[in-house]
């Protein structure tokens, strides 16, 4: 077993969600090491995208608003490994900067916490739904073509105030994110997979470090999880092939069943219209390939002017 690097250093974003995430690798490595509390250190690092909270991030830039400035602390070397939630890192990421891996993925699923009507269908005609997704709109607005949709941003504690101060009716969080934060009791619907993808990455934390970093990566090596690995490489793989941006409206999602892989993915214009599924099963092995032919498949099958280009 390699020997406990004398310290790691965990780059991490502030926002609350953020810091249980960093602190769920921190001891996790404390434990598989046995190493002492001290010799793991969090920083806080703040990002572009913590700083925009008065328009959507597909306005401001897209995904890469969260993960920049980790990525200098990176390739600058004020920490040794960043810590992300996997759907907001973009498909390319910067120049010596690489994934090392992810830890056991928590439950994928949209959760809708509407405390005066509960569930999607109990909602009143018109009502006002706060979400920041271009992704959840599309998707709600394809199951519910009443209803109103504003922008509601902020961490999760943000968005529960505003939604608990009359700001809209509504709102949806990821399932995963409700469970980290102790808030699961909020939700008053989980949507099911079948009706309602996540984003790519949903529910899994993503460990990034430079890529010539063997030492990092044989440190992490005994906390990371094959199966979230295999699952995100075909989500991945899909998103990459699409060449979307945050401003197009895509869902996908893998799970391991033993040896085999499923794959849903998932692309609609942002008005719910025109929506186009596929699906892929096939040996885990082939997780890149099984999300990249999906990929290949939506675009020959997609109406034009869905995909909308990257700024």
């Amino acid at each position: 077993m390699p020997e406990i690097a004398s310290m790691i250093r965990l780059g991490t974003r502030g926002s609350p969600l953020a810091l249980v995430q960093a602190h769920e690798l921190r001891q996790r490595l404390v434990e598989a090491r046995s190493a002492v509390p001290e010799s793991v250190e969090v920083v806080v690092i703040r990002t572009t995208g913590d700083r925009i909270i008065d328009r959507a991030l597909a306005e401001a830039g897209g995904k890469g608003l969260f993960t920049k400035e980790l990525d200098e602390a990176l390739l600058d070397r004020r920490i040794d490994v960043a810590v992300h939630s996997a759907k907001d890192l973009p498909t390319v990421l910067p120049a010596g900067i690489s994934i090392l891996g992810y830890l056991p993925r928590e439950d994928a699923r949209d959760a809708l916490i509407a405390p005066r009507h509960h569930r999607l269908e109990e909602l009143p005609e018109g009502a006002l739904i706060g979400t920041a997704s271009v992704r959840r709109e599309a998707q709600l607005r394809r199951l519910r073509p009443d209803i109103k949709v504003r922008l509601l941003r902020g961490n999760v504690d943000t968005r529960l105030r505003k939604l608990a101060a009359g700001e809209c009716d509504a709102t949806l969080l990821a399932l995963a994110g409700l469970k980290r934060l102790q808030r699961e009791s909020e939700v008053t619907e989980v949507l099911d997979l079948a009706r309602f993808l996540p984003a790519v990455g949903q529910g899994a934390i993503a460990l990034t470090t430079r890529r010539e970093d063997g030492k990092m990566a044989s440190q992490l090596a005994p906390v990371l999880d094959h199966a979230t690995e295999r699952a995100l490489a075909a989500e991945r793989a899909f998103l990459g092939e699409l060449d979307g941006s945050c401003r197009t409206p895509i869902a996908g999602h893998a799970v391991l069943e033993g040896r085999r892989l499923r794959f849903q993915g998932l692309a609609l214009a942002q008005d719910g219209t025109n929506a186009t599924e596929v699906a892929r099963d096939g040996d885990v092995a082939d997780s890149e390939r099984l999300g990249a032919e999906a990929a290949a498949e939506l675009l020959a099958r997609l109406p034009p002017g869905i995909l909308l280009a990257r700024d």
